[in-house]
């Protein structure tokens, strides 16, 4: 009788009762308490893939709507895409400038590169005081705040890991969001096959695969987007290349981009 050996699998495996994250909160710490309590150890190999939402709320990334207020530019493009023009000011702090816009919708390019809608800013999943309403941005550097998790976390559980932080985003000519990488540390985000051979033996001369934005979209099918509330989740066995990595190598270079607009449709005059 032969030996049948399993086949090849990926686990993703949720940390269970994350507990609210407040404004400086030890969030690695927090992880390995709980991922220990749910007994689910941690493994060589692991990547920790953790929401943006509470990685802002530990580093205080939050703004609160009545503490803002708008400029005349602001308020100017608030009346054009029917928004409150203290929220447009926040968008437009965050932004380097505006790409595209229609009622109710300011397409940019964030601070950090991202070509995304309103910088990524939102207030879902996070606690409101009366009628006053917080807002949440991305992290100052999401790389650094993946690198810093990592190294925390590799302490406490002495394994190797990787870590992935990660939003929703939309992409154009697609309906609907999906989870993509905005931080990582610990593995090189694109997978460069070129020079590989097929099952037929044709080489592959242009595919590179980003393998963090789809580790990042299996971990966010598990972590949902409502009230599921399971905000970092292992991503166990699947392969990647190792290394320091960036989220900034997934960005496609301006002059690559075909389908980039060429310049903003609202100048950028913060960045």
């Amino acid at each position: 009788m032969g030996i049948h050996a399993d086949p090849p699998h990926i686990a993703v495996i949720a940390i269970p009762d994350i507990p609210m994250i407040q404004s400086g909160d030890d969030l690695p710490e927090i992880i390995f308490e709980r991922a220990r309590a749910a007994g689910v150890s941690l493994e060589d190999g692991d990547v920790i893939v953790v929401t943006q939402k509470i990685v802002s709320k530990a580093e205080g990334r939050s703004v609160r709507l009545s503490e803002v207020e708008p400029s005349p530019e602001a308020i100017e493009l608030a009346a054009l895409v029917c928004k409150d023009p203290r929220f447009v000011e926040v968008v437009l702090r965050e932004s380097h400038g505006v790409m595209a816009m229609r009622p109710d919708l300011l397409v940019v390019e964030n601070r950090l590169g991202i070509i995304c809608a309103n910088a990524g800013i939102d207030r879902s999943n996070i606690e409101q005081a009366g009628d006053d309403v917080t807002l949440m941005l991305l992290p100052q550097d999401p790389d650094a705040s993946a690198r810093s998790i990592r190294e925390r976390l590799g302490m406490l559980s002495g394994k190797r890991l990787a870590v992935l932080i990660i939003d929703t985003l939309g992409r154009p000519f697609r309906e609907g969001v999906m989870g993509m990488a905005i931080g990582v540390a610990g593995m090189e985000p694109l997978m460069d096959v070129r020079g590989q051979s097929d099952l037929f033996g044709y080489v592959m001369e242009r595919t590179i695969i980003n393998r963090a934005d789809e580790i990042a979209a299996a971990a966010s099918m598990l972590m949902g987007q409502t009230s599921a509330r399971l905000p970092v989740v292992i991503v166990r066995g699947a392969s990647y290349p190792s290394g320091p990595g960036s989220a900034r190598s997934i960005l496609r270079e301006p002059g690559k981009d075909m389908f980039r607009p060429k310049g903003y449709v609202w100048p950028g005059k913060r960045s």
